[in-house]
């Protein structure tokens, strides 16, 4: 904002009407719309007594036109607090940014767009009203709430991620996590202990995606969940986990692991996902694995200026930040993108933040890992692959779960060894998943 004092009023009015600056030849009463755009925005000056083209007219500045001033600004709601400065026979009208947004006039609610000061359309209110804390989506009670829907289990589970002894009762203990209020149940409450949160809050789910390259055009695997928000941070960072190479080092009888990708790096922004989601816009959480990078992307604009990311934290849900602060998934609020960057500075990564209506986290693969499996692991898994294709001989119908089973591996791994042999040739397909059966490329 532009400073006030008799010396720069000559490049004021060269500088002319903007984002900053309104010149009015006169008192009158959109003098309150002025004042509601400014404060919604980042401030400005109201300068009376100049035209609009920028040529200073004056006017006679009296106590009265002065208190009619401070009752216009003491009139919006809520009150704004103004600067009124006199320069000869120009007064100039300081608002500040507003600190309690979003304001509004007698006419309505307006924000500084440039040199003008244009009307807000409801979605513009409701996100001003976001972005200031005045309605946060976790705080709000879920009317529709079933009790018959709440999972002691998972509650059971938190209690004791939190390290909180179950020695109340439930209702007692969920006041004091602020989740149950004297008005009802609220979302947030919905997210971390319903059985099926998608029931109440639509934007509830995470979709994970293993393309198949860089494109995002071939999917080698999709799962979408909807397991809550501790259910939700554990099974995705063990999706991700599982389809992360790891290269081995061993040192005398000691084995060192370097991973393609630093798994407190991507935990730390699935957590940042799903805490700072904005769950008003009834979208999803992406979590998507190409080939050479990991893509998180959160449907959840930046609350505060760019330029101050990585340096400032706000919580969009407090309430979500607060519950998941007391376990170990969140060590210390405003902390993690600085971890995910740490963590991929020690393990080899580039890491790069997009902002646009969404806040994308990608992580780019180190790619000494992908170019230098050891030994031990190219032999496993040939070994492996070797031990599917004889169990298949055996039984031709025998199913992933079962192949998973016996040979001590996770059924997303069977999924991939199995891809593998079909894309070297050695294994069809024959019928459908539940009726059809496995049939071995003769070589």
């Amino acid at each position: 904002m532009p400073d006030v004092n008799p010396h720069n009023i000559d490049k004021i009015t060269e500088l002319g009407e903007g984002q900053f600056i309104e010149f009015k030849e006169t008192f009158d009463k959109s003098l309150q719309k002025e004042m509601v755009a400014f404060a919604n925005g980042s401030g400005g000056v109201i300068y009376l007594g100049i035209s609009d083209t920028g040529i200073l007219k004056g006017f006679e500045i009296t106590n009265r036109l002065r208190s009619q001033i401070q009752d216009i600004a003491y009139n919006c709601d809520p009150s704004i607090i103004i600067n009124l400065v006199e320069i000869d026979n120009i007064l100039a009208v300081e608002i500040p940014e507003g600190k309690n947004k979003p304001y509004s006039c007698s006419t309505g609610f307006f924000m500084r767009m440039g040199a003008n000061s244009q009307k807000m359309t409801r979605n513009e209110i409701l996100s001003l009203a976001i972005k200031s804390g005045k309605v946060r989506f976790d705080e709000q009670i879920c009317d529709s709430f079933d009790w018959k829907d709440f999972d002691d289990e998972k509650f059971t589970y938190y209690l004791k991620l939190a390290g909180i002894s179950y020695n109340l009762p439930k209702q007692e203990l969920l006041r004091n996590l602020r989740v149950l209020t004297d008005e009802g149940f609220t979302n947030a409450g919905v997210l971390y202990f319903a059985r099926e949160p998608y029931k109440y809050v639509i934007s509830s789910k995470i979709r994970c995606i293993h393309f198949y390259d860089d494109k995002r055009v071939d999917i080698l695997d999709k799962k979408v969940v909807d397991r809550g928000i501790i259910g939700n941070i554990e099974f995705a960072i063990i999706y991700l986990k599982e389809l992360i190479p790891v290269r081995y080092e061993i040192k005398d009888i000691k084995r060192k692991e370097f991973p393609e990708y630093p798994i407190e790096a991507y935990r730390e922004a699935i957590v940042n996902a799903i805490i700072h989601f904005d769950y008003f816009l009834g979208d999803t959480i992406a979590i998507e694995k190409l080939k050479s990078n990991i893509i998180i992307n959160n449907k959840g604009e930046l609350l505060f200026p760019e330029s101050e990311f990585g340096k400032k934290s706000e919580a969009r849900n407090r309430l979500l930040a607060d519950l998941l602060s007391r376990t170990d998934f969140m060590e210390k609020a405003g902390t993690g993108i600085k971890r995910v960057t740490n963590a991929c500075k020690v393990n080899g990564n580039r890491v790069k933040f997009y902002f646009s209506d969404s806040f994308w986290i990608t992580i780019f693969s180190n790619k000494d890992v992908t170019e230098d499996v050891t030994e031990d692991v190219t032999e496993d898994v040939t070994e492996r692959l070797s031990k599917i294709l004889e169990y298949i001989t055996s039984n031709s119908k025998i199913t992933t779960v079962a192949l998973a089973e016996i040979l001590g591996v996770s059924k997303r791994t069977i999924l991939r060894d199995i891809e593998k042999l079909k894309n070297e040739n050695k294994l069809l397909r024959k019928g459908d998943e539940r009726t059809g059966y496995w049939e071995i490329v003769e070589q």
